[in-house]
C-alpha cells in the first residue's frame, strides 16, 4: 500500500516535468512552434514554461488562450520551414491539449459545453460560485480548466485588467468583489479544480485506446427521426482518421457521408462528417477501453441543433452485444416495428431473440449482424413497464417501455435561447430544436412518483408558440418572434435589427411559450421557454 501510495505521488510531482521535458525534445511541429513563438514572453522555469505549464486545459480552452495572445497581444505565429497547412493554429493547440489537458474523469459532468448542447440550466454549481463565476459565462467552463492557486489569482487579476467593470457590475455592486474573489473564490478553485491530480498523472502515462476499426451507433436526427449506422473509422497517422458512414433511418431512407476526425489527449473526438446534404460536427469521448464512443453530434453553425450519439466497436471477437431499441415504447393493444442494434445479432437464429411474454413477435422483417427490425404487437393485457430484450447472452435493460397511455408531455429543453441575425449583418440567426418526452404515470396514476415511466421522444406531436405573458402578448411576440415548425419542434428566429412594424421599432426578441400537444390527444400537452433574444458578438468556443 506504501509502494502504491508513493508511486501515485511521484508521478504527481513529476507531471510538470515531463511537459517540460518532452517539450524541449519533441520534434512535432506543435512543439517546433512552441519553441519558436512562445518563448519570448513564457520564459522557461523548473516546471516548463512559465504560465503555460501551470495551466490544464480542454482543446477549446487552449484554442481560446491562443486566440486571445494573437488578438489582444499581437501574436503572429512565425511556421518557419514547417510545411504544414493553416495558421499553426491546430498544431499548438494539439500539442497542448494532448500534455495539458485534462483526463477523462476531469470533463465528466460538464461535457455539454464541449458537446456545444447549450441550452442548460446549470444547477451544479453553488449560489456564490454561481454569482462570482458564471454570471457572465458558464459554470462549465471554469470546470473545464485547472490551475493551482497562484494561476487562479493570476486569473483575477486577468479578469480586473481586461474588464475592469467586473467589480462593480451586476451582482458584483452589492459585495465587495475583490476580496471574495482573493480569499472565498481562490481557495475553492484551487481545492476543486487543481492543477495537478492523481486522475491526470494516471491518464498521462496509461495506454490510451485503440480508436481505428467499425463503430455502430444510433440516435435521432431532427426531423428525421430514429437512426442506426456504422461508421467506418481509418487511421491515416497517429490521431487522425477518416471517417465513413452507411445506415437507415427508421423510415428506411438511406444514410450515407464521409468525414474526417481528431483526438486530443488520447480520448477526446473531434470531427466533421456529412449525412447526406446535412454536414454535422462530431463531439465525443472515447472511453478508457476503447469500445464505446459516447457524445453528440450538431449541425455546423446551428449548434443547437443536434443529437445525442452511443458508438460500440465492432471487432472479429466481439460477442453478441446490444445498443439500442427505438422506438423505445409500445402501447398496450398495439402492433408496431422495432429496430433493434447492436453487434453480432446475426450469429445465432431469429428464434434467440427473446422478449416477455407479454410481447408477440409477429415476423422478423431483416436481421443482419448489426440490426434487427421485427414486427411486434403488445397484447392486450401485457403489465406495464419497462422490459429487458434478449439476444443470446447479451440483455437490453429498461431501454424498452409498455405503457397504457401517455399522460404527460415534457419539454425539452425546458428553457430554449433563440437569436434573431442575418438581415445584411455578419451574424447568422441561431435556430433552436425542441423534443417532446411522454411519460406513463405508472400503475398509481399519480406523477412523479417512483413507478413513472419515462417513454422517451414521442415523434407524434405537434408544436406550437404562445406568449408568454401578458407583455409578450401585446407586443405580438408570437407574430414577430420567428417561426415555429409544427411537425419538427425546430425554431427559427425572425430577422436582427430594428423592425418598423414593431411598437417604437423594437427588436423581433420575444418572451415565448413552447407548447408540444400529442396528436392522438390533444388534452396531453407539455410547456417549455423559449426567450428569443439579440445575437451573441462574443462567441467564443467555451461559452
Amino acid at each position: 500500500m506504501l509502494k502504491k501510495t508513493l508511486f501515485g505521488i511521484l508521478l504527481i510531482l513529476t507531471t510538470p516535468l515531463l511537459f517540460a521535458e518532452s517539450l524541449d525534445k519533441d520534434d512535432s511541429a506543435g512543439a517546433k512552434l512552441i519553441r519558436a513563438n512562445c518563448l519570448g514572453c513564457h520564459v522557461p522555469t523548473d516546471k516548463g514554461l512559465s504560465r503555460i505549464s501551470e495551466q490544464r486545459k480542454t482543446p477549446e480552452g487552449w484554442e481560446m488562450t491562443i486566440n486571445r495572445m494573437r488578438l489582444m497581444h499581437g501574436l503572429k505565429i512565425n511556421k518557419g520551414d514547417l510545411a504544414i497547412k493553416g495558421s499553426g493554429l491546430h498544431e499548438i493547440v494539439k500539442y497542448l491539449a494532448d500534455n495539458q489537458g485534462l483526463a477523462p474523469s476531469e470533463t465528466h459532468g460538464v461535457r455539454y459545453l464541449l458537446e456545444q448542447d447549450l441550452n442548460q440550466i446549470e444547477t451544479q454549481f453553488d449560489d456564490e460560485f454561481t454569482t462570482m463565476c458564471a454570471r457572465c459565462h458558464s459554470g462549465a467552463r471554469v470546470a473545464l480548466q485547472r490551475r493551482d492557486a497562484k494561476e487562479w489569482n493570476y486569473l483575477i487579476d486577468f479578469h480586473l485588467g481586461q474588464f475592469p467593470s467586473t467589480e462593480y457590475s451586476l451582482f458584483g455592486r452589492d459585495r465587495n468583489w475583490l476580496d471574495i474573489a482573493r480569499n472565498k473564490m481562490v481557495p475553492l478553485l484551487a481545492k476543486k479544480y487543481p492543477f495537478t491530480s492523481e486522475d491526470w498523472s494516471a491518464w498521462v502515462v496509461a495506454q490510451k485506446p485503440e480508436l481505428e476499426g467499425k463503430w455502430i451507433l444510433s440516435g435521432h436526427m431532427p426531423g428525421k427521426g430514429f437512426f442506426s449506422a456504422t461508421m467506418k473509422v481509418t487511421q491515416n497517422k497517429k490521431d487522425y482518421y477518416s471517417l465513413s458512414i452507411e445506415g437507415n433511418y427508421a423510415t428506411g431512407e438511406a444514410i450515407k457521408g464521409a468525414g474526417s476526425s481528431v483526438v486530443y489527449t488520447g480520448y477526446d473526438w473531434r470531427g466533421n462528417i456529412n449525412f447526406g446534404d446535412i454536414s454535422l460536427r462530431q463531439t465525443l469521448a472515447a472511453s478508457a477501453d476503447g469500445q464505446t464512443l459516447t457524445g453528440r453530434f450538431y449541425q455546423k453553425g446551428q449548434e443547437l441543433v443536434g443529437m445525442k450519439i452511443t458508438a460500440i466497436k465492432d471487432t472479429a471477437n466481439t460477442n453478441t452485444r446490444l445498443l439500442s431499441v427505438f422506438p423505445s415504447h409500445i402501447k398496450k393493444g398495439q402492433t408496431t416495428t422495432l429496430t433493434i442494434t447492436g453487434l453480432g445479432l446475426n450469429s445465432a437464429s431469429a428464434n434467440s431473440l427473446s422478449l416477455p411474454a407479454s410481447i408477440m413477435v409477429n415476423k422478423v422483417i431483416s436481421q443482419s449482424a448489426n440490426r434487427i427490425v421485427v414486427n411486434v404487437t403488445a397484447k392486450d393485457n401485457a403489465p406495464i413497464g419497462y422490459v429487458d430484450i434478449q439476444i443470446g447472452g447479451a440483455i437490453l435493460t429498461k431501454q424498452l417501455a409498455i405503457y397504457k397511455q401517455v399522460n404527460a408531455l415534457e419539454v425539452v429543453p425546458s428553457y430554449g435561447v433563440s437569436r434573431v441575425g442575418d438581415n445584411g449583418g455578419s451574424t447568422p440567426k441561431t435556430n433552436t430544436l425542441f423534443r417532446a418526452v411522454g411519460f406513463d404515470y405508472g400503475k398509481d396514476g399519480i406523477a412523479n412518483t417512483a413507478d413513472d415511466i419515462n417513454l422517451g421522444y414521442i415523434e407524434a406531436v405537434t408544436w406550437a408558440v404562445v406568449p408568454r405573458d401578458e407583455i409578450a402578448k401585446k407586443d405580438k411576440d408570437v407574430q414577430f418572434a420567428g417561426q415555429m415548425n409544427s411537425n419538427t419542434g425546430l425554431f427559427s428566429p425572425a430577422a436582427a435589427g430594428p423592425n418598423p412594424e414593431r411598437y417604437r421599432s423594437t427588436n423581433n426578441a420575444g418572451n415565448l411559450n413552447v407548447v408540444a400537444k400529442l396528436n392522438e390527444n390533444d388534452e396531453i400537452s407539455g410547456i417549455g421557454r423559449l426567450l428569443v433574444t439579440l445575437q451573441r458578438w462574443n462567441n467564443p468556443p467555451l461559452k
